[in-house]
């Protein structure tokens, strides 16, 4: 207490070189703007995390089941079927999803299937990501319809409507390929246009999807009765989050039940990983920035050498008086921290208002024109305990050196 005390009377103190005082300023002026683009940059990383989880929302389920291990499961499953009942679960779709080979326009693709149940327009978000003449329809008769993405059908040269039918082909199962004649080896069957296509910006999905019936996908891939997976919406007001331990107690280790996040885990684990790399690069540039307060330390030191020899007379040890020293470093990385941070707020806010900083020269080049920009506050105390942690170690070592040889100076 007695440490603080004197070091925060330094700081704030009129020293008899004015230098002093600039060189502290400059000090804190340094850490501040390496704070601030620590703060706008973790928050620019935030906005696009959370613009492209917006899009969850039109296609990927609230909870999906999968197997840990292999790729389908008897859809009368028992750990399955408790899921029908349960009392979270709004909606149920089963889905068979495997890769097969389309021709269209004289264009060979390969794309996934994903066969889902007649409830998938109760699932999915389905209005907000169809576009075209037509409806969403699965089956009719024995027509079975295909709603591919919107890239997939510029790629294969076809629209949102066409004409006859579309060849799908999937290899047999068990079945080697047979050199002398290969079409032996694929089951065929064909795909009708609703006169709809989908799109949710994601090209995952709208150049390698096809939508179609779970009843076609199982006779396409002879895949009687199976699932490889479980699509559920839950009930309005269920807590995702207790739902997800609730469910997974309940169809046991053999499955993993997977959120939005988890679902997408390698995009959202390069932009974690591509947040973390960024924070270390500004956590170097803030160490160097840091550097700064030595010299405004040694010339105080300097400065306050009659201060310290009294201080000495009245009973304080060498231990207080470098703690002293080390305390004004800290003052001065936290005087930055909290002037980086409060700039940071500053320019999120008006970018978040007026999108002064645009991601392209033209608009609608991207999908959204302007950066992004999410301020968590989480990342805030990170910054700021990062701050106040490097600030410490930069002048650790340095001071306690500079107070040992003060103290000899006086000594002698």
């Amino acid at each position: 207490m007695f440490s603080f005390y004197v070091a925060r009377r330094y700081l704030f103190s009129r020293k008899s070189h004015n230098t002093i005082n600039i060189i502290s300023g400059i000090s804190a002026c340094g850490v501040a703007v390496a704070t601030m683009a620590m703060v706008v940059t973790l928050s620019v990383f935030n906005g696009f995390r959370e613009y492209v989880s917006s899009f969850f929302t039109a296609f990927d389920p609230e909870l999906k089941v999968v197997l840990k291990q292999g790729k389908t499961v008897s859809s009368d499953d028992p750990a399955l079927t408790a899921l029908r009942t349960a009392d979270e679960v709004e909606v149920y779709t089963e889905v068979l999803e495997e890769q097969a080979l389309i021709v269209g326009n004289d264009r060979q693709w390969v794309v996934n299937i994903k066969g889902v149940d007649d409830n998938f327009r109760e699932q999915a978000d389905l209005d907000n990501i169809l576009y075209g003449e037509g409806e969403f329809v699965l089956h009719a008769d024995v027509l079975e319809y295909g709603i591919m993405g919107i890239r997939l059908a510029q790629q294969l040269g076809l629209g949102a409507r066409y004409d006859g039918a579309l060849p799908i082909y999937a290899p047999r199962r068990g079945e080697q390929v047979n050199m002398a004649n290969p079409m032996q080896s694929f089951t065929s069957d064909e795909l009708y246009s609703p006169g709809v296509v989908f799109s949710v910006n994601q090209s995952r999905y709208d150049s390698q999807y096809i939508i179609t019936s779970i009843a076609f996908a199982r006779r396409l891939f002879d895949a009687q009765g199976l699932v490889s997976a479980v699509e559920l919406r839950l009930k309005p007001g269920v807590s995702q989050n207790k739902a997800k331990k609730r469910i997974q107690a309940l169809v046991g280790e053999r499955f993993d039940v997977q959120n939005r996040y988890e679902q997408q885990h390698d995009t959202f684990r390069i932009m974690q990983v591509e947040k973390f790399i960024a924070y270390l690069f500004l956590s170097f540039i803030l160490l160097v920035a840091s550097f700064n307060i030595i010299g405004s330390l040694s010339m105080l030191m300097i400065d306050k050498k009659d201060n310290v020899q009294t201080l000495r007379a009245l009973g304080a040890d060498d231990r207080q008086i470098s703690q002293i020293f080390l305390l004004e470093g800290w003052l001065i990385s936290g005087i930055g921290a909290a002037m980086g941070i409060a700039q940071g707020l500053l320019l999120c806010y008006l970018q978040m208002t007026f999108g002064f900083v645009k991601l392209g020269h033209s608009e609608g080049s991207y999908i959204v024109d302007a950066y992004p920009v999410s301020v968590h506050a989480t990342d805030l105390l990170i910054i700021f305990a990062t701050v106040l942690a490097v600030g410490l170690v930069a002048v650790w070592f340095p001071v306690r050196r500079m107070t040992r040889t003060l103290l000899g100076q006086i000594e002698s």
